[in-house]
């Protein structure tokens, strides 16, 4: 908000008055399991003057709730303003009750829970929804020297390792570009190897039951098409998590829970946003590096095929506060917008 006395009184700008009206109440309904969304969307609408009703995903119910004990304790009238209460999924009677109250609702899940979760709120009900997200990196061949290679792997694992590849921002493929000093198999080798050392130092964590199937049936399926003379190569940890297929066919193909991505080449990044177009209605991050001079006209073709973030990926992990959060930033959806027309300078200091 430019400025942020938007939020306190209307103010002058381009000869009318604006004002921004947080809501009555915004009830946050969150999924998944990454440490801290649930956080960050309480501290948004609080942020922006909404009492909140907090439902925390099944994995990240802690630290949301120590955040709103934090708050009570140190300004009773702000810690009023939020609740945090978990209820299990599927609980229509208790989210029906929280849904009739809600000036805004702000939904996170897969794209089923999101749909129903909006079907049921009211038409007036502004419904801000974070539904089903993949993203996914690129290493253009200037990235791939001894000056940059390891760094580049190095870095890849992280991005994947980081909320063991549960993160909307996690990239599931990594496309590699043909022609630099390093083949796309030969990266990938070192990206398992970048892997099985952060294993030692950041171990991941444990996978459910329906994770860890997944896991297994995505690596049984890749050795098997491996053992065809493919060309698939596959890596991994064993027991843990961590697992890196290289497949040479171009197509994106998702990924599932745990530390694992996938590894193709490209004959010139530019072919990346073709490959990624038939997921444009859930692209989100692409983590770019090695593309040098080349950057910009790939920043413009994706953004044009859905992509809402471009970053490093050392950054992928971490989004900083103000990044337009699929496209729309986390605060601005959460609030109305009021103007006062025909409102000279003086306006704003009401």
């Amino acid at each position: 908000f430019s400025p942020p006395e938007l939020l306190d009184r209307f103010v002058a700008k381009g000869g009318r008055a604006v004002r921004a009206v947080g809501p009555g109440l915004c009830v946050q309904v969150v999924s998944g399991s990454v440490p801290g969304v649930g956080a960050t969307a309480l501290l948004r609408s609080l942020m922006c003057k909404g009492p909140t009703l907090l439902k925390p995903g099944r994995g990240d119910v802690v630290l949301p709730a120590l955040l709103a004990e934090a708050l009570r304790e140190e300004d009773p009238v702000l810690g009023n303003a939020a609740a945090v209460v978990y209820w299990p999924g599927g609980s229509t009677a208790v989210e029906d009750a929280a849904l009739a109250e809600a000036d805004v609702v702000t939904a996170y899940g897969d794209d089923q829970a999101v749909g129903e979760l909006r079907a049921r709120a009211s038409v007036t009900t502004r419904f801000v929804a974070y539904h089903h997200r993949v993203s996914f990196g690129v290493v253009g061949r200037e990235g791939l020297d001894a000056a940059h290679r390891h760094r580049i792997a190095s870095e890849v694992a992280g991005s994947v390792a980081f909320f063991d590849q549960r993160g909307c921002v996690s990239p599931q493929v990594v496309y590699v570009e043909e022609g630099g000093e390093v083949t796309p198999p030969d990266f990938a080798r070192e990206v398992a190897g970048a892997m099985e050392v952060l294993e030692r130092l950041l171990p991941g964590g444990e996978l459910d039951p329906m994770e860890a199937s997944s896991l297994h049936q995505l690596r049984g399926t890749a050795e098997l098409v491996a053992a065809s003379g493919s060309g698939v190569e596959v890596h991994h940890g064993g027991a843990r998590s961590w697992t890196v297929i290289y497949d040479p066919a171009p197509a994106f193909a998702p990924t599932c829970a745990g530390r694992v991505v996938r590894v193709k080449p490209v004959a010139d990044v530019g072919r990346v946003p073709a490959l990624v177009a038939p997921f444009g209605s859930h692209l989100q991050t692409a983590a770019v590096d090695g593309c040098g001079e080349r950057l910009g006209t790939l920043a413009e073709a994706l953004a044009r095929v859905g992509v809402s973030r471009i970053t490093r990926f050392d950054a992928v992990p971490f989004p900083p506060a103000w990044w337009h959060h699929d496209g729309e930033g986390g605060m601005r959806p959460l609030v109305r917008w009021v103007d006062l027309e025909g409102a000279g300078p003086e306006s704003g200091d009401g």
